[in-house]
């Protein structure tokens, strides 16, 4: 063979979540609201590669559907958005049932977009002005 095998330094890919406890930490950080989908990032304020998560619920379908949705993700995310995600970041990914039937290309193109979003800056309610 005359190709070169890559190493997990020459892809630009994502880590994984896999502990409950990793996700449940996940949840306390900003959430990122789409059609297709919830996306919760947490900085882990660490200089380690960003991991991601994937959430589809039994609400969501059979076994054969929530896969199917989380297949579809895990590959939108390999593809698409792995490179965008910060280092040092924890994602998870909420599925909702729209993913089933959007298309890959808009699948793809709203998650890269949600990844890249920064959050607007947003005053506590006790700095809030109030109105008199």
């Amino acid at each position: 063979m005359t190709g070169e095998l890559k190493t997990n330094e020459d892809k630009k890919t994502a880590g994984r979540l896999k502990s409950r406890p990793q996700f449940l930490a996940v949840r306390e950080g900003e959430k990122r609201r789409g059609s297709l989908f919830l996306l919760e990032v947490l900085n882990r304020k660490e200089e380690s590669e960003a991991r991601v998560g994937f959430t589809v619920t039994k609400k969501h379908g059979n076994s054969v559907e929530r896969n199917r949705m989380r297949r579809r993700l895990k590959e939108a995310v390999r593809l698409h958005a792995g490179f965008a995600m910060q280092p040092g970041h924890d994602y998870v990914v909420v599925a909702r049932r729209d993913v089933l039937t959007a298309s890959f290309d808009e699948l793809a193109a709203e998650l890269k977009a949600r990844v890249e979003t920064r959050p607007k800056h947003r005053r506590p309610k006790d700095e809030r002005p109030r109105n008199v």
